[in-house]
């Protein structure tokens, strides 16, 4: 984890999706497109660990276990830095944490460990509705 970059917020998307996994590839499709109009770079690595925040909340928090749960992606670019925010509602009893004892024959448990080691810099903290997890990847790697 690191200390964020402080970003203008050129927001480039927003949405707020319902807290279902189908809501994953839609949110993928919308941001691969953005990225792309924009010319941004490293467009798969974005998607890859968008995908890992929005299938963690979905799967770890109330906005995929609560009827009508709901989470919020944003994506911004400033100065050569693309950040992800994924918001979700919470949950009282899991906090985000990277698992570093990786065992190879499980297939659950890499979503943080991958954004820890792709991303420039990532974090969380507790946001008006929930959590906030993000991510920062400099464009040129």
């Amino acid at each position: 984890m690191g200390v964020s970059v402080a970003l203008s917020r050129s927001v480039l998307w927003y949405a707020d999706l319902p807290g279902v996994a189908e809501s994953v590839p839609l949110a993928r499709r919308y941001v691969r497109d953005v990225l792309v109009s924009a010319g941004c770079t490293r467009i798969d690595d974005v998607l890859l660990l968008t995908s890992e925040l929005l299938g963690n909340a979905i799967r770890h928090s109330d906005s995929g276990r609560e009827p009508g749960g709901s989470v919020s992606v944003v994506v911004c670019r400033e100065a050569g830095i693309v950040r992800v925010e994924v918001i979700d509602q919470g949950a009282p009893t899991s906090k985000p944490e990277v698992v570093t004892d990786l065992d190879e024959e499980d297939c659950a448990g890499r979503g943080l460990w991958l954004v820890s080691r792709i991303a420039s810099m990532w974090g969380w903290h507790e946001g008006m509705t929930g959590q906030v997890v993000w991510f920062q990847l400099a464009e040129s790697a």
